[in-house]
């Protein structure tokens, strides 16, 4: 879910692996006539989707309905908002891989988080869909860094886990390693989410810096 510069990067990575995709949007004809560039440069959504014939675009609850796997990777401010036209009877049961993170930019660049502190966008995405397996991961890193983990100090960097369900967490574990993860880090239940959130403000602090968001953090240990 979601049409950014996250959501086909995924997309287009589990579509190279095998898996079968399928992009949502709120409206899938609007979404493919786009000729605007994307948010980070990239090429118009038509474009990419020409490049990428092989991933399906759907309404929100078409490819929520037709999904093992739902990835929210929306604008964390309309994440619940899309989820919702996903529809919770869509959501029901199933693992939900959520990659977005709350920004807020009411008060410009650089963002503050909301929520922050005592509650993250994860818990609000499972507590609206109690029925949802949701899982926090891959927010700490650019897009591109989240499906080729080797562009960046040949892989070795970490990625985070949050969930209540260990079988869902096994789950997306078994996503991460297969786009090259290797040292994935399962930091506990749904409210750990809030940690892994609160990494964004450091985020983009480095990204200023350097001049670039390929890269990552690594826990040494």
């Amino acid at each position: 879910m979601g049409t950014g510069s996250v959501g086909p990067t995924i997309a287009g990575a589990l579509s190279a692996l095998g898996h079968d995709v399928v992009i949502g949007t709120r409206d899938p004809q609007a979404t493919l006539a786009r000729t605007e560039p994307g948010a980070t440069g990239g090429p118009p959504f038509g474009a990419w989707h020409a490049a990428h014939s092989g991933v399906s675009v759907a309404t929100y609850a078409d490819a929520a309905a037709a999904a093992d796997i739902v990835i929210n990777a929306t604008n964390g401010a309309g994440s619940l908002e899309a989820l919702a036209a996903a529809g919770a009877e869509n959501l029901a049961g199933k693992v939900l891989m959520d990659v977005a993170n709350p920004l807020d930019f009411s008060h410009g660049f650089p963002p503050s988080l909301n929520p922050v502190n005592t509650d993250s966008l994860a818990e609000q995405i499972q507590r609206a869909f109690p029925e949802a397996r949701v899982v926090k991961t891959l927010n700490t890193m650019t897009a591109s860094v989240m499906v080729d983990p080797a562009s960046v100090a040949g892989g070795d960097h970490s990625v985070f886990v949050s969930g209540n369900d260990a079988a869902a967490k096994e789950v997306v574990g078994g996503l991460l390693a297969g786009f090259g993860h290797r040292d994935i880090i399962d930091l506990g239940d749904i409210t750990t989410a809030r940690g892994a959130e609160m990494v964004l403000p450091i985020w983009v602090r480095i990204w200023g810096v350097l001049g670039t968001p390929a890269f990552n953090f690594k826990i040494a240990r």
